[in-house]
């Protein structure tokens, strides 16, 4: 297992981002490492995305920033070069992967179906996003494709909540959940961010009361 895959298993949930405007990015980064979620996916569906990474990873060195979202080759350079240490696309993208990997650039695309999960597979992938998570059948959906491919894990975005937390990360083939339940963007936008940290401290208690049973 990855440095990077051992530490998003450890946190058991990655907060999914998006900030409009890259001036929330260091109080949201504030709040998620004071309430003890010391890791961001911020995505690249916003203009904020590059220089939100920047302020993060500056303003939070330890802190563990990766990029979702993450479309094209260009935005790869771009956000490694921001600071993320970590790439995740909503789909499998043969020529994102293959050049992430070519980079040594850890990168988690998304796969819904086998013959995804098989193109993962070939190239020595041992984590992918599974997303939309909810939408595709959840966790029933991750255990039967993951039958025949006993060393692959999944990482569930979409639809992931406080409420069906467990049943995700109850799977042995879930390393973590992408979630933004504790970082929405009408908090963000408010700048309601001692709310964010108080959600994500609840986040973190539920992932050890899970992990714990």
């Amino acid at each position: 297992m990855s440095t990077v895959t051992e530490k998003i298993s450890t946190l058991g949930v990655v907060p999914v981002v998006v900030l409009e405007d890259a001036k929330d990015a260091a109080p949201l980064a504030k709040a998620l490492v004071e309430g003890g979620l010391p890791c961001a996916e911020v995505t690249f569906r916003t203009d904020a995305a590059e220089e939100s990474i920047k302020i993060m990873t500056s303003e939070y060195p330890d802190m563990f920033v990766g990029a979702g979202t993450v479309l094209t080759i260009e935005q790869v350079d771009r956000a490694v070069a921001a600071g993320a240490k970590f790439i995740v696309s909503p789909g499998f993208d043969p020529e994102i992967v293959d050049y992430c990997l070519s980079k040594e650039i850890p990168i988690f695309p998304g796969c819904i179906t086998p013959s995804e999960v098989a193109q993962a597979v070939k190239r020595g992938l041992k984590v992918v996003k599974f997303f939309p998570a909810e939408q595709f059948g959840g966790v029933a959906t991750i255990k039967a494709m993951a039958a025949p491919y006993v060393g692959l894990k999944f990482m569930p975005t979409g639809g992931v909540s406080a409420k069906n937390l467990e049943s995700y990360l109850s799977c042995d083939k879930i390393v973590a959940c992408g979630g933004s339940w504790m970082v929405k963007g009408d908090l963000v936008k408010a700048g309601k961010f001692d709310e964010i940290k108080a959600m994500t401290e609840e986040a973190v208690k539920l992932v050890a009361e899970i992990r714990n049973k």
